[in-house]
């Protein structure tokens, strides 16, 4: 992999990571305990600041760097999170991302407008580290192997505990060990020191220029390991050094190893890069493993040498561990370029117009191996067409993450409290529909919020919470991926929505419309009732938009209120957009194809002349002859016709068709722009026999058909009872 490849991968990996802290910033609201998530938010930034290092992007590392030193104070317990720190570290994503951008464009070095923009949050970042922290220290349990030789006189406190045991030529060296005592002053302060005389000979077999004495001391000093096993690196070969580091700097090595990087190494590497070993008492112990038979594991031996506790070895053990899952969780997925997909698509979908092709000569030549071979074909073009959309496939729950960063905003703007609550995150649906849903999403979140959720005293006056609840919720139903935004507001006033309609002239005077066509009409262009013009909406301009975008993705919008008591937008749209599983009707000598998904049954037609409904087992059915629809001037067959009954969103309704020619894998091919006024149609497909088949817009025909039917459906429901009497 070269240099360009490495960068774009941490390009994607960052935003990634960024994504996932403001999700983290965003839910510590929500969570009593944040320690996880504070976690996370740390890691992130840790991971972001040390892979930009890699590429030399000072920048990103100055910066991030500050925003890791705030968010190491909060995990340490001495900085509180509130809201205003949130709110600035979502400022600080934000930039972090402008910054991530930037190196995408070709930027590696800082810029003028780019210091510009950093610059308040760093002064902002510096004030909240100026600020003095009053946080208790952490605290591990206590080694007592460690501290038991100075015991009482040290207290159990906070300090390294150093074991020094000088071997016995160092005096003829020239080395003095209280010089080593004394240097260890100027790192810190020696809290206590115990001599330790064990191998001291009587006095007559004393040997002036020998060493006999042994040290135990208490040293209090920010120094790390390294440092002050550096202070015996003249006689490392003539003295035996146990470190033990303080208890909180056993719960601080543990915490780095936790957080380090995924990446794949030894543990006593691991341990030597967090502080916790040194490269020496590796080494040490790295020999005794060469010499011990069988050989043994190097955490042991170092527990057993005293290099480290037994707590950091385990810790480190658990890291090894889960970076070998993650690595092989990750060896098993690659990235695909978006465009790759769509290429496989398009030919999975041009193999299947060949198959059915292909399918209809041999039926047409009526040999029976060339059909066999021909049917286990198309068994097998069709797993290939299930596995090819799967890729595409993608969780709603992406798409649904980022309104927790616009709800948290537009409350702050608003004034207003507002919780968002997420159901249905890990309902899939089409990347294409994915990613073209999210502006019309934003539309009607912000809308909600805005005209939706009242103040929080308008909502304690009403009974009601202060805090407003806006709920997002996905799921699959009849083929199709059903999306509610729901709020717990006012609720909409129907009477003024009428009255602002018969001022503009959309509806006449006296015309009675039903709750759901009067709410309807919000949709219509430049349609507003707000009383001020805010910086979110009152324009008139957004949700025409919205249904505007949602109908060119074949998909619906509908609206139920309740003046308040709240209100619910539901947005219908098909789970793909390419290959979809179709049924086949035909009338004269026209062919078209029907989402399978939305086809309830097909019965025999039998109906009363001129009703344009139809008894099924009790109910009424309206209908929709397509003969009629589309002016098709073929005489109904001989044999009888048949209706096809669909269902979309809980309503039914039918399709007077001549004959049913049964499934058909279906391409979706669109229409082009100058039949983009075309109702019931929503585009076409390419038969086996190279003509082209119109796709019926379900959606459209049951309105259509319950629409016509409403004004005469307590008369149809009247010749229907005396029917059954």
């Amino acid at each position: 992999m070269n240099l360009d490849q490495a960068l774009q991968i941490f390009i994607a990996e960052s935003r990634e990571l960024l994504e996932d802290m403001e999700s983290s910033l965003l839910a510590l609201e929500q969570t009593q305990d944040k320690t996880e998530l504070i976690n996370s938010i740390f890691r992130a930034a840790h991971t972001i600041k040390g892979s930009s290092g890699l590429f030399s992007l000072d920048h990103v590392v100055a910066f991030t760097h500050v925003v890791e030193n705030v968010l190491d104070k909060v995990r340490a317990g001495t900085l509180t999170i509130g809201d205003d720190l949130v709110a600035t570290l979502l400022l600080c994503c934000d930039h972090i991302k402008s910054l991530i951008d930037g190196v995408a464009a070709g930027q590696t070095e800082v810029d003028e407008a780019t210091n510009e923009a950093g610059a308040p949050l760093l002064a902002q970042l510096h004030a909240v580290l100026g600020t003095p922290g009053g946080g208790a220290a952490l605290v591990a349990k206590e080694d007592v192997d460690a501290t038991q030789r100075i015991g009482a006189q040290d207290g159990g406190s906070d300090h390294w505990h150093i074991s020094m045991q000088f071997g016995p030529e160092v005096l003829r060296m020239g080395m003095d060990p209280l010089s080593f005592i004394r240097y260890l002053a100027t790192l810190g302060r020696i809290v206590d020191i115990l001599t330790i005389p064990d191998k001291l000979p009587v006095a007559l077999d004393m040997e002036p220029e020998l060493c006999y004495l042994a040290y135990e001391l208490s040293l209090d000093t920010k120094s790390d390991k390294a440092a002050i096993e550096r202070a015996f690196e003249f006689v490392q070969g003539d003295v035996r050094l146990r470190i033990l580091p303080p208890n909180s700097r056993i719960e601080d090595y543990i915490r780095l190893i936790q957080d380090s990087p995924d990446i794949a190494e030894r543990i006593g590497e691991l341990m030597v890069r967090c502080g916790a070993l040194t490269q020496n008492e590796l080494d040490a112990a790295l020999t005794t493993q060469a010499a011990s038979v069988p050989s043994r594991p190097i955490g042991s031996i170092l527990v057993e040498q005293k290099a480290v506790p037994a707590a950091v070895v385990d810790a480190a053990l658990t890291k090894q561990k889960q970076v070998k899952e993650v690595q092989a969780q990750e060896s098993r997925s690659v990235r695909v370029d978006a465009d790759k997909l769509d290429q496989l698509i398009n030919l999975v979908g041009e193999l299947i117009i060949a198959g059915a092709s292909v399918n209809m000569i041999a039926h047409r030549a009526k040999v029976t191996e060339l059909q066999e071979a021909t049917s286990k074909l198309s068994m097998l073009v069709e797993d290939v067409r299930d596995s090819a959309l799967q890729l595409r496939m993608v969780k709603i729950g992406a798409t649904f993450s980022r309104f927790q960063r616009v709800v948290h905003d537009v409350s702050r703007d608003l004034g207003k409290d507002v919780a968002l609550v997420v159901d249905g995150e890990d309902t899939e649906l089409d990347k294409t529909v994915v990613e073209k849903i999210g502006d019309p999403l934003m539309h009607l979140v912000r809308n909600s919020m805005d005209h939706g959720i009242e103040s929080a005293e308008l909502r304690i006056a009403r009974g009601k919470p202060a805090q407003g609840t806006l709920k997002l919720n996905a799921f699959h139903d009849s083929g199709a991926i059903v999306i509610t935004v729901q709020d717990d507001g006012g609720g909409l006033k129907r009477e003024r929505i009428l009255a602002k309609a018969i001022e503009r002239g959309l509806v006449e005077a006296g015309h009675h419309l039903s709750d759901s066509e009067v709410y309807a009409l919000i949709f219509e262009p430049g349609f507003s009732t707000a009383e001020k013009v805010t910086n979110l909406s009152g324009r008139g301009v957004g949700l025409d938009v919205v249904k505007r975008n949602i109908t060119a993705l074949r998909g619906t919008v509908g609206l139920d209120s309740e003046e308040g008591v709240g209100t619910t937008v539901t947005v219908r749209l098909p789970l793909t957009l390419a290959i979809i599983d179709g049924f086949l009707v035909e009338v004269g000598k026209r062919v078209f194809a029907i989402p399978l998904d939305m086809i309830e049954e097909c019965v025999a037609y039998t109906a009363e002349p001129d009703h344009d409904y139809t008894n099924l087992r009790g109910q009424v059915l309206p209908f929709i002859r397509l003969r009629e629809l589309f002016g098709i001037q073929a005489p109904p067959p001989a044999k009888g016709e048949n209706i096809v009954v669909l269902k979309y969103a809980g309503q039914k309704a039918g399709l007077v068709v001549d004959t049913l020619l049964g499934e058909f894998q279906t391409v979706i091919k669109p229409l082009g722009q100058m039949f983009s006024q075309v109702q019931c149609i929503s585009g076409s497909t390419i038969l086996g026999s190279g003509d082209v088949a119109l796709i019926l817009d379900v959606p459209q025909l049951v309105k259509r058909s319950v629409n016509s039917q409403s004004k005469g459906a307590s008369n149809a429901g009247r010749a229907l009872e005396g029917q059954s009497a």
